[in-house]
């Protein structure tokens, strides 16, 4: 059998294919799964798809009218997938339920530290020969406050970090984590922690009751000098709102990893093209602002047990096995 995987990076694909080896044939692409490339999958029983893939039911009628039975997502997220109209439709379909929270909670103090003391604005300054010190003033983060919206695995791993920088510690999380309360951490209610943390990072997945959880309430009660870091998932913020609250001046700092509106742009080369996406094009313009592409995960580790987890997806189902990864058929 062949196995077709789509949106397979460059650094990713050796991983695939070894991993594949001595099981099955896979044919990895470097384009995104959309309306317009769904065709590509007739014939393939077996698909694998990115987090940026679009599975929504056009995609999932095409994809089912081609013959395809299994869509294994090598993420952990699934905010894509259309999960009742692949149910109808007979499809499975299967997640990565784990890979190193390590790898997404050191990119998320990766991008607190570099906005905090101004690493991108001194390294390009440095490119010209420009050694001055002038607005590049951070501050020490021990004795402040951070605040961890979602105290999972890569949360915890967050916090576990947090405690050796010596922060105080605020979580919100529907269930409280005991490894984060031997840390020290104390929780409290969202309006609490956005109102006293100084540098605020959110872990938690993107479901209707989470989406836009960082509002323009939110950010109007942060501290003016507040850092906020997003490396979970774009439709936590509500972009609009920010822009219109860094065009005041707010924050020290905010590092994005993920975007709301990221589908048709990360994981691809528009350098050379007109994006036509106002609020991205204005948000990138602030100097207290780091975007990056969703690379937070992307990790020879993380990238590693992602891939493995797929391919043990793909062997159970050919083997009538259900592990915890199956979110359909929904368990019963």
């Amino acid at each position: 059998m062949e196995i077709l995987a789509f949106g397979v990076q460059s650094d990713e694909k050796p991983l695939i294919e070894k991993a594949f080896e001595g099981h099955h044939d896979v044919r990895c692409l470097d384009v995104f799964l959309n309306e317009d490339t769904a065709p590509i999958a007739a014939g393939h029983e077996v698909i694998s798809t990115s987090v940026n893939a679009t599975l929504n039911a056009r995609v999932l009628q095409s994809l089912a009218a081609g013959g395809t039975q299994l869509i294994a997502q090598r993420s952990t997220g699934f905010n894509n997938i259309d999960l009742d109209v692949a149910e109808r439709l007979g499809l499975t379909v299967s997640r990565v339920s784990y890979y190193s929270p390590y790898s997404v909670a050191e990119f998320a103090w990766t991008l607190a530290m570099a906005v905090n003391r101004r690493i991108v604005r001194a390294s390009t300054r440095t490119r010209d020969f420009d050694f001055r010190l002038d607005g590049l003033l951070g501050r020490d983060l021990r004795g402040r406050t951070v605040g961890v919206l979602g105290t999972g695995k890569i949360g915890e791993a967050f916090t576990r970090i947090a405690h050796g920088f010596g922060m105080n510690l605020l979580g919100w999380d529907i269930a409280e984590n005991p490894e984060c309360v031997a840390l020290g951490m104390k929780y409290v209610d969202k309006e609490r922690l956005f109102a006293e943390a100084d540098l605020i990072s959110l872990h938690v997945p993107l479901l209707p009751a989470t989406e836009h959880i960082v509002d323009a309430a939110a950010l109007r009660s942060m501290k003016d000098d507040a850092i906020l870091v997003n490396s979970s998932r774009g439709g936590l913020v509500d972009t609009k709102a920010l822009v219109a609250e860094l065009r005041e001046g707010r924050f020290a700092g905010v590092g994005l990893d993920v975007y709301e509106a990221e589908a048709g742009l990360f994981f691809l080369d528009k350098s050379l093209e007109v994006v036509d996406d106002d609020t991205l094009a204005r948000l990138v313009t602030f100097p207290n602002v780091l975007v990056t592409s969703h690379q937070a995960y992307y990790t020879v580790d993380a990238v590693g047990q992602i891939v493995d987890a797929t391919v043990r997806n793909v062997l159970d189902y050919l083997a009538g096995r259900r592990s915890e990864n199956v979110l359909v058929p929904a368990a019963t």
